[in-house]
């Protein structure tokens, strides 16, 4: 069975986004085929596809925040109907062996896992994201919609969403403990929900108080401004249980390791351009923890789109045509998104 989808694609890192037509690899015993109906837009797809983190592979279509309907089921799917309402995250493959696959980890795959785009593909192809009309997965990657969360608001959290939700969970985030969320964009906006939903008392912690009203209406209790508020650091020092940080500039990390209580931990998903420095007395004294997070395993992306379907949590989004994502790159480059981007798929009959 041959797919042919048509996709945005760029030709070269400064070539302007253009609508091709693909083939898409042809589905195996265990694929499904998804009829996509969203397409977030996360800042890792701008730095792919303008080579930010090195030579990618051209043409290429990015996005690995996909939201659809699946149209066909290989003869061996068995978690999937056609109809089924399903999203797609930053994997489409992994070895499906090692200790961490086993562990439902498939992002810490000691083989590599195959991203969503840019990678190669189990039939030694390129891997084409989700800016396009349908794409072919293994069942094992793909995860269930809930009904109550819409495709648009639905897909950020296919990234956006897990990478918020797998720390707040892997360190057990609990009714009335303090969580400070350092930055409100794509990524703090769903940690500020997810953590409030936990029960948390959320602080958003930002430059300025521009974006409080938002940050109020997603569920924080309160906004500091550390761009803002003289001698901030001192002033709010061992306050908080957890701090997520999302900042991708450049920050002083030692600054905010005093702002943890004892035994608080920083949990860092944001990725800043150059390498932050720490002292090790910051961690030393007081036993705090400083630890990373790379999205979460397939299990736990369903385990958050469930909380998530639960609760009633979906991205706040602007939905842009197909024709218009070059522009809608520079302002998510810019800040100048509230909080998250995601393409109707349908435009690409316009």
């Amino acid at each position: 069975m041959t797919i042919t989808s048509r996709v945005l694609q760029k030709t070269a890192p400064d070539a302007p986004f253009q609508i091709a037509e693909i083939e898409r690899r042809d589905p195996r015993e265990d694929d499904i085929v998804i009829d996509i109906k969203a397409a977030g837009i996360c800042h890792s797809d701008i730095h792919t596809i303008r080579n930010e983190w090195g030579e990618a592979h051209f043409p290429l279509t990015v996005g690995h925040e996909i939201a659809g309907v699946v149209e066909a089921v290989g003869n061996k799917v068995t978690k999937f109907k056609v109809g089924d309402r399903v999203g797609v995250g930053c994997m489409v493959n992994s070895c499906g062996e090692c200790e961490q696959c086993l562990n439902d980890q498939e992002q810490d795959c000691l083989e590599g896992n195959v991203g969503t785009y840019n990678a190669e593909d189990v039939d030694g192809t390129i891997t084409q994201g989700g800016y396009a009309q349908k794409v072919v997965v293994n069942e094992r990657f793909v995860c269930t919609i809930p009904d109550s969360l819409s495709f648009d608001e639905a897909a950020p959290l296919l990234c956006a969403g897990i990478t918020t939700y797998s720390p707040l969970a892997r360190w057990n985030v609990q009714k009335g403990q303090k969580v400070a969320v350092v930055g409100l964009g794509g990524l703090g906006h769903m940690g500020v929900q997810i953590a409030a939903a936990k029960g948390a008392d959320v602080t958003v912690i930002s430059r300025s108080k521009r974006k409080e009203k938002e940050a109020l209406e997603l569920g924080a209790q309160r906004v500091l401004a550390s761009g803002e508020e003289e001698d901030f650091f001192k002033n709010h020092r061992g306050e908080f249980d957890l701090i997520l940080s999302t900042i991708s500039a450049t920050y002083s990390l030692n600054d905010y390791l005093k702002l943890l209580k004892p035994h608080g931990i920083m949990s860092v998903v944001g990725l800043p351009p150059e390498q932050l420095k720490v002292g090790m007395g910051n961690l030393i004294i007081g036993g705090k923890v400083l630890t990373g997070n790379n999205i979460g395993g397939i299990k736990e992306t369903q385990e958050m789109l469930d909380f998530c379907g639960e609760h009633g949590l979906g991205a706040v989004i602007e939905k842009i045509s197909v024709h218009e994502v070059d522009e809608a790159y520079d302002r998510v480059v810019a800040g100048d998104v509230k909080f998250r981007v995601v393409i109707d798929t349908s435009t690409f009959e316009d």
